[in-house]
């Protein structure tokens, strides 16, 4: 790694700038959508390092971005410096304080294993490569949110770098107006180094999935009984319906190939999971079935997501509730017809996400998250996308940030009108220059 000649108080740092050996290595990420060709590269090692990269950037006005795992990409983007906090990988568990402190590179399959011997759980989502600090700050949506609320809600203080060059340990009592806005409001306040986070005493859960035959069953049939199963289930039951057109590829599995599947999929600490998802049982005849009591270090094969690097472009708008009747109409413009793979998800909410946590997560009070997500150009995925999220405009109380894949405008809907100005006020206060972006 080169140092520029210019940076003496960089000297000391891992930097890199295009052309240099494993400059494009850095940038490589999960989203392959998205290109990133930032004037300086900082790999950081320790929150000192973090401090001087700030300290630069501000002096000379560039502007800086950060990136873990690269998962939740929104876009492009050329110049300034790119802060990579993949390397700040520290994990410790405190068994008896149910807490762990992760470092910014930490990914969530580590902390489960970490928690796990001692019995307990993080309030991780879907999938093992997600990386804690992103996924956090935009809120978290996890496998068991609906008893125990968002990831955000459950953190105990944040190590932040902020645009004066200081690391701060930022609690609800030391900074609570900082606190509160970088638990929902993202990275454009700082760079967060590490955080203490709760841990929930969960040993084993009843999950998995009942996968139907899209052309076999109904779709909006099936979206019609998931609504109806949902209305009669417990907080301690989190789940998803999913429907997914595979295309014909060698690479899936036999079971998998050219088929519509329509899936749900729970998580559950109920003693009562079977009789539970009975009801689900009647949706139609069952292509697979995976629904079983196990640990909870197996809780990430409820859901499957892909590990391997890939371009995406998606949204997920927070539904006040979920007319049935326009879900069946998304369901058939999105469905193996659609000229594109369009895989849909619909998240029941409630339950723990609708408690106030006095943090900076908005649209508590909705009942259903959509998600769409398709592959292709940003373009070709706006003109299939935005008229599908144009039918449930009627129910929408706006877009969810951790599922802003760069389909549509990076800012627009995000927040509601109070919870921005409350944003735009510390924004003002901590970062008046902008000097972190979040494009």
């Amino acid at each position: 790694m080169n140092s520029p000649t210019d940076a003496t108080a960089l000297s000391d740092l891992p930097l890199l700038r295009p052309g240099d050996a494993g400059y494009d290595d850095e940038l490589a990420g999960f989203q392959t959508g998205f290109t990133q060709r930032p004037e300086l590269v900082v790999a950081a090692r320790s929150a000192a390092d973090v401090v001087a990269a700030v300290r630069y950037a501000a002096k000379r006005e560039l502007a800086v971005r950060v990136r873990s795992t690269g998962h939740g990409l929104p876009g492009g983007s050329a110049g300034g410096l790119l802060v990579t906090t993949r390397r700040l990988d520290g994990v410790t568990v405190d068994p008896a304080g149910r807490t762990a402190r992760v470092g910014a590179g930490v990914r969530w399959g580590d902390v489960v294993a970490a928690a796990a011997p001692h019995g307990l759980a993080p309030l991780n989502g879907s999938a093992p490569g997600v990386g804690v600090v992103g996924y956090t700050l935009g809120g978290g949506l996890g496998i068991l949110a609906r008893e125990f609320g968002y990831a955000a809600d459950h953190v105990r203080s944040l190590d932040v770098v902020t645009a004066d060059g200081r690391l701060r340990h930022v609690t609800r009592e030391s900074a609570p107006e900082l606190y509160g806005a970088l638990l929902g409001g993202g990275h454009g306040l700082g760079v967060v180094t590490a955080l203490e986070t709760g841990l929930v005493p969960v040993r084993r859960l009843y999950g998995g999935s009942l996968s139907f035959d899209g052309r076999e069953v109904d779709p909006a049939a099936a979206l019609r009984a998931y609504e109806a199963w949902t209305r009669t289930v417990p907080a301690s039951v989190t789940s998803s319906f999913a429907a997914v057109p595979y295309p014909d590829l060698p690479v899936l599995p036999v079971r998998l190939r050219g088929r519509y599947v329509l899936s749900v999929r729970v998580a559950a600490t109920a003693a009562d999971g079977e009789a539970l998802v009975a009801p689900l049982r009647e949706i139609g005849p069952v292509l697979d079935d995976s629904l079983r009591e196990m640990p909870y270090a197996d809780s990430h094969t409820i859901h499957s997501d892909p590990d391997f690097p890939h371009a995406y472009y998606g949204e997920g708008v927070v539904l006040r509730g979920l007319d049935v009747e326009r879900g069946g109409e998304v369901l058939a413009r999105t469905g193996p017809d659609a000229g594109a793979m369009v895989v849909v998800q619909v998240n029941h909410l409630g339950g723990a996400l609708a408690r106030d946590a006095g943090n900076a997560v908005p649209y508590r009070e909705g009942r259903f998250l959509v998600r769409l997500l398709t592959t292709g150009d940003r373009e070709a995925a706006r003109e299939l996308l935005d008229p599908a999220f144009a039918v449930l405009a009627p129910d929408t109380l706006g877009r969810a940030a951790n599922f802003a894949f760069g389909a549509g405008d990076r800012a627009a809907g995000l927040y509601d009108a109070e919870t921005r100005k409350r944003l735009a006020g510390v924004k003002e206060q901590y970062d008046p220059a902008n000097l972190f972006r979040t494009d």
